[in-house]
């Protein structure tokens, strides 16, 4: 049994060991509610990351899907009642506890129509609420414009118990978001049409004289040798196929290659013994995503402007390496090469000619990648051509298509 002097200095250590455990405690809660920032942070945080969830569904625009996923975000960035968004006919998305009837949507279009007209913010509430018929549903009513490259296009529709200042202005900043939102997207699918545009003009260039040499070197075999006539009718059919598909914008490096090999044996099969041509590939760079018919053209480069005007034995090397965050892949000839200046004005489109393919590849890798990932050429008159081109591994938001 313990003396009552033990006693009390097991209780004084229990007192002491405890409170030193609560302030650590209490040391650790106040360092943890410090690293969350204060209350404007958070509030800032929360703001970013709601509109962040309502931007992942426009992408597309202003469509009717994406406009009612997003308007639960955008009324959680107001708090206000029901928020609205139309466009310049109909309601896209109607998010909130006042009922969504025929009847309201075709009132809160009279009102969207005139705030489309004179692109002004427009508050409704008392006799113009009575006139819209709009005064059961128990709330004022607000409604911002939305201008997209200088019209508008529709409308962001509060309603809330009373419109206050405060509400107006978050209401237009809201809408000014949304718009900005809707420019991108707009962006993007202009960026697609252009880049949809460029291939079209690139299958353009390749019809009329790759096709005609093609068949001309098929010709010649169909009566000394009809079964290698047959493999080179196969193999034009299938880069023809592949080279004039129909839908999307992306393709593999493996998948180039196989299309940029079938175009190496046809033009062999012209060449004879005058084409020589070398590949290192590495295994780890084949699904690297890069844009439809970006390979093909650089190779055809060196075949016709730098090998067919040259005399004696050409060679191309195509090497495509593992660069640690990037794909880098190289087109080299030993051909007649080029001006410098002259591939300056070819690349900034100063200068027609047949080196378009040239420029039309460089044009969609700084597209699609930006300005730093441009073609970078080096040649001179005589001394052949180095063409470099490097993708980024990792493109989630671009997806290839199986030829």
């Amino acid at each position: 049994m313990l003396s009552p002097a033990v006693d009390i200095a097991l209780v004084c250590a229990v007192a002491v060991l405890t409170i030193a455990a609560v302030g650590a405690l209490g040391f650790r809660l106040s360092r943890s509610q410090r690293d969350l920032g204060s209350d404007a942070e958070q509030a800032t945080y929360a703001t970013l990351h709601t509109a962040s969830l309502a931007s992942a569904h426009l992408r597309a625009g202003l469509t009717p899907a994406g406009a009612r996923k997003a308007s639960r975000h955008l009324r959680d960035l107001l708090d206000c009642d029901t928020l609205v968004i139309t466009d310049a006919s109909a309601v896209l998305a109607w998010d909130g506890s006042v009922n969504d009837t025929p009847f309201r949507r075709q009132r809160l279009l009279s009102a969207a129509a005139l705030v489309l007209e004179s692109g002004r913010t427009r508050v409704f509430r008392g006799a113009a609420l009575r006139a819209l018929g709009l005064q059961d549903s128990g709330c004022e009513l607000l409604v911002s414009p939305l201008p997209v490259n200088g019209q508008t296009v529709g409308t962001v529709a509060v309603f809330a118990p009373t419109v206050r200042a405060g509400l107006v202005r978050a209401a237009n900043e809201v809408a000014a978001w949304l718009a900005t939102q809707v420019e991108l997207a707009e962006l993007d699918a202009s960026r697609a049409q252009l880049m949809e545009a460029e291939v079209r003009a690139l299958r353009a260039q390749i019809s009329p004289h790759f096709i005609y040499n093609s068949l001309n070197a098929i010709a010649s075999y169909i009566n000394t040798d009809p079964a290698r006539a047959r493999e080179l009718v196969v193999e034009f059919a299938d880069f023809t196929r592949y080279s004039f598909r129909r839908h999307g914008n992306f393709t593999t490096i493996a998948q180039e290659l196989e299309s940029v090999d079938r175009y190496l044996l046809l033009e062999s099969a012209r060449f004879g013994e005058r084409l020589k041509v070398a590949l290192q590939i590495a295994p780890e760079v084949l699904g690297t995503v890069i844009p439809f018919l970006s390979l093909q053209p650089l190779v055809e480069n060196s075949v016709r402007h730098g090998l067919e005007a040259k005399d004696g034995q050409g060679r191309i090397s195509i090497a495509a390496v593992d660069a640690g965050a990037d794909a880098v892949i190289t087109i080299e000839d030993n051909g007649v090469g080029m001006d410098p200046e002259y591939l300056r004005s070819v690349l900034a489109g100063h200068a027609d000619g047949d080196h378009v393919g040239l420029r039309n590849v460089d044009v969609r890798l700084r597209q699609v990648y930006g300005d730093s990932h441009g073609l970078v050429i080096d040649t001179a008159p005589g001394a052949g051509t180095l063409i470099t081109m490097r993708v980024p591994k990792s493109q989630p938001e671009n997806r290839p298509t199986n030829a």
